[in-house]
């Protein structure tokens, strides 16, 4: 797999009135997003009449930028395979990444899902981040009262603060790290009015249009997540009843500094994705394959493991097995052992 062989796919969410459509309208008017493909609910959704300069289909619209907006009209898969099928015949102009915006109560996991295990869209596409947009205004209510709140910005590798200008800026501080004690590896940008650069919400995915390798370190971000031993008893202390919704939510980082035989951890992820798939919000990990010179990624999202792919070089030195999972309701114990059980002696720490 490489860069140039797969269009990467990044989801734009947030809770009801977190300013999704205010950011989505101002990116879309930005130089850099004019070989973009936007994914809307339905065109009314977001004003952008005044940027269209053809229609190319029933649900497709060209913008003056070369930017492409089409209504997913509730199919996504359908949507993707005119975008891929317009693009092929030259209907459209070329676009190079693909940004989705879902509804204020979207759960991502089955837009990645459909990313995933579609073959017609898993052949093309890739998915690549989640940008989650937080009101500051309203984001600490939200994420007491609305799981849905907290599981977009938990999954998030890069969360916008919107409205910072209404509140004061302690509470903007306040908000900022809860949520980057929700979501370590997410970096937090505030926007007014929708200001922020493109591409630091979409360069995040394993592969992206403007480098030749894949980006593994911006990718997983495995240092920003706290450190979890296959052995010993380092653990966080057990959820109290009743937790806040984002007590609920534990991430972490298990490094292994030996081989690990791949089947062995193919067979233990998909026991974690067969029993508590529905609690394991995501995984990603870069693995040093045991008899093997170059490093595998794995990627999970609830029950769907995403198929492997075996990178053309290491992206450090260490050449350490590093798996970051994101969990709710989940005992640590529980994938600890799991792990401990089916990956090999060897694999793990004394």
């Amino acid at each position: 797999m490489t860069a140039s062989s797969i269009t990467p796919v990044t989801l734009l969410t947030g809770f009801l009135g977190s300013g999704k459509t205010t950011l989505l309208n101002r990116l879309l008017k930005h130089p850099t997003m004019q070989e973009t493909a936007v994914l809307i609910n339905e065109f009314g959704a977001v004003s952008i009449d005044h940027l269209l300069v053809r229609e190319a289909s029933e649900n497709i619209m060209v913008m003056s930028n070369g930017c492409i907006c089409c209504s997913v009209a509730g199919d996504m898969v359908q949507a993707l395979r005119d975008l891929y099928f317009k693009r092929a015949n030259n209907e459209i102009p070329d676009f190079k990444r693909v940004v989705i915006e879902t509804t204020g109560l979207a759960d991502p996991a089955p837009i990645m899902h459909t990313l995933i295990e579609m073959p017609l869209v898993a052949a093309r596409y890739s998915f690549s981040g989640i940008v989650t947009t937080v009101d500051a205004a309203h984001g600490e209510q939200q994420l007491d009262k609305h799981f849905e709140s907290v599981k977009q910005a938990a999954v998030a590798d890069r969360i916008v603060l919107t409205k910072t200008d209404t509140v004061a800026r302690k509470n903007v501080d306040q908000l900022r790290a809860r949520l980057l004690a929700l979501n370590p590896g997410a970096d937090v940008f505030e926007a007014v009015s929708g200001a922020v650069e493109p591409q630091k919400l979409f360069d995040t995915g394993l592969y992206q249009p403007t480098r030749k390798t894949p980006d593994v370190q911006n990718w997983l971000r495995a240092e920003a997540y706290r450190p979890l031993q296959l052995r010993g008893s380092f653990l966080a202390p057990p959820l109290t009843a009743p937790p806040r919704h984002d007590e609920r939510i534990r991430s972490f980082v298990i490094t292994l500094a030996e081989p690990v035989v791949w089947q062995a951890l193919v067979d233990a992820l998909e026991m974690l994705t067969s029993y508590r798939g529905d609690n394991l919000l995501r995984i990603k990990g870069i693995v040093n394959v045991a008899g093997e010179q170059l490093p595998r990624v794995v990627h999970a999202v609830q029950h769907t493991i995403y198929p492997a792919a075996t990178l053309s070089t290491w992206p450090d030195a260490d050449r350490n097995t590093k798996l970051v999972f994101i969990t709710r309701d989940i005992d640590e114990s529980f994938i600890r052992k799991t792990l401990a059980s089916f990956v090999a002696e060897s694999s793990m720490p004394a």
